[in-house]
């Protein structure tokens, strides 16, 4: 099954020195945040990888086929891609791939698009809706699979986007969680690629000549606001080179006392020592 992951992939020393620290940093993410944890039976879990087509994506199910390969990783995989009705979609490309890998996977066709693109004006951002509907199927998915997780390919940039967009436009403190339960409470949502950075991961796709399909609904939209926030955390990057890794350690070592939520902590019930 590896081998044939890895059909393209260049021989060199950079390449090899790439794989290797982003299969380190799925595996750490996946321990420390005891994603691959066996189900209350004793028997692994079963994960749908969710596949868009994008770089992040297929990274995603190359690393966790590399783990399974290697014996670092239990559960089960199921790859699943969700057409969702776009125009122009080549329908062929994710199955003929994931046929090539010799992968289980499922193909499913909702038609969100129509659905998106009519309730939502072109002025509007369609990724809020897209997100909400793509992860309700998905959810659905899982539950037909007998899944115990969707697994999601958002890596750390994704992380660091998230949380600017919600400090300047949603007011509150909140990026991406590694592992989350979903508001029903019977699915795990697992983020194994959160330690990787992006120009890791388009580096990698890149070597890897994975078939990418460009989306063309939010991809196609301009002024979008991660947009603005990727640009951004791309200045800061180029004036001060390793501005992202001190911003993503920082969403790891929390000060709550050092907040302002008193939901959170309990300022009004400090009391100081009188002796």
């Amino acid at each position: 099954m590896l081998p044939g992951a890895y059909a393209h992939a260049p021989a060199s020393v950079a390449f090899k020195k790439l794989r290797k620290r982003l299969l380190r940093q799925t595996q750490e993410a996946i321990r420390r945040f005891g994603m691959d944890a066996a189900r209350s039976d004793g028997a692994p879990q079963k994960w749908l990888v969710c596949l868009s087509g994008g770089k992040d994506s297929y990274t995603l199910l190359a690393a966790l086929l590399d783990l399974k390969w290697q014996g670092a990783l239990k559960a089960d995989l199921i790859a699943c891609n969700l057409d969702q009705g776009q125009p122009g979609f080549p329908k062929h490309v994710l199955p003929d791939y994931l046929k090539g890998l010799g992968v289980d996977y499922r193909i499913v066709t909702e038609d969100t698009y129509s659905i998106v693109t009519d309730k939502l004006p072109e002025t509007k951002t369609y990724c809020s809706l897209c997100s909400r509907l793509r992860r309700g199927i998905l959810y659905r998915v899982a539950r037909e699979e007998g899944c115990d997780a969707i697994v999601l390919g958002h890596h750390r940039d994704d992380a660091l986007e998230t949380f600017m967009m919600n400090l300047f436009h949603g007011g509150r403190m909140a990026a991406m969680p590694p592992r989350l339960i979903n508001d029903e409470g019977d699915l795990y949502v697992l983020r194994p690629l959160i330690l990787c950075a992006e120009n890791d991961i388009a580096k990698f796709a890149a070597a890897m000549q994975f078939p990418i399909i460009p989306c063309n609904l939010c991809g196609s939209q301009e002024g979008l606001q991660r947009e603005a926030m990727k640009q951004m955390l791309d200045e800061w990057e180029r004036r001060r080179p390793g501005r992202r890794e001190v911003m993503f350690r920082a969403l790891q070592n929390v000060r709550l006392s050092h907040l302002a939520d008193e939901k959170v902590w309990d300022f009004a019930g400090l009391e100081r020592n009188e002796e």
